[in-house]
């Protein structure tokens, strides 16, 4: 029996510990703000915008390496 009493404290303990843990993360929140449809068109505009730029990087990086590479394979095929 004694060995089980130890268990549950341990167990109790662990209990507090999470719920602690998640009262602190919902006060750090800030407040829920409703948004507008008009605020909400405006988001994803600009999230859209900002990928597109994202995918227009990695274009211009893939076509300088296929540049650098289409140039070694020609020095390469020259030898």
């Amino acid at each position: 029996m004694t060995p089980q009493k130890p268990a549950s404290e341990s167990a109790s303990s662990r209990t507090t510990t999470a719920t602690t843990a998640v009262t602190t993360s919902q006060t750090s929140r800030k407040p829920w703000k409703k948004k507008t449809p008009v605020e909400i068109f405006v988001g994803q505009i600009e999230r859209l915008r900002e990928d597109v730029q994202k995918k227009e990087d990695e274009l211009k990086q893939a076509k300088r390496q296929l540049q650098k590479l289409e140039e070694a394979r020609k020095v390469l095929e020259s030898t």
